[in-house]
């Protein structure tokens, strides 16, 4: 069983708290939201992680994702939910994150965090939670890139690290 805080919507707890059920989100009622945290992984060379979402999750099955996340458990907060979740999603532990963003989603009552962590770890090092993802790769900064702008990307996390992209285009343009 998971429990979440629920917040309102200047993000403070507002001591109710919530049971997930597998797809049961949008019965969160409104005006409240579960906090979620997610990382974007960046590797000391320039690539970044990428991860298949497992075909069986009950958001975006299937679909590849530049960030490792999930939901804060019930007294967790924002940055220590991105380490964990950064953990058991992939083995990677990091030290150091850089806040991006934050956001509130009315579709999936959800309040974001969202960062970026710089690793150094061995590449082919990574473990995939087997209920989370089936795949992994990592990309240069030009196929993260193509990532955000395919099909296959999450378009509502596209958006919330879209200083990060602009960065990186900058960064290609400047190159070029």
């Amino acid at each position: 069983m998971e429990l979440w805080d629920l917040y309102d919507s200047q993000g403070n707890r507002t001591g109710e708290i919530w049971e997930r059920r597998h797809g049961m989100n949008n019965l969160i009622p409104k005006g409240r939201y579960h906090l979620v945290s997610d990382v974007l992984v960046r590797h000391k060379d320039g690539s970044y992680l990428l991860t298949q979402r497992h075909p069986d999750k009950d958001v975006y099955p299937g679909l590849w994702d530049a960030s490792a996340g999930g939901s804060a458990q019930k007294g967790e907060e924002a940055l220590e939910c991105a380490a964990r979740e950064l953990f058991e999603e992939t083995g990677i532990r990091a030290e150091k994150f850089e806040l991006i963003d934050i956001t509130f989603r009315d579709q999936s009552h959800s309040y974001v965090h969202s960062y970026i962590t710089e690793v150094d770890c061995d590449k082919e090092s990574v473990i995939l939670q087997k209920e989370e993802a089936v795949a992994y790769r990592w990309v240069d900064a030009k196929g993260l890139l193509d990532y955000a702008e395919s099909d296959l990307a999450i378009k509502t996390k596209v958006q919330r690290y879209k200083k990060v992209y602009d960065k990186i285009r900058k960064e290609i343009n400047e190159v070029l």
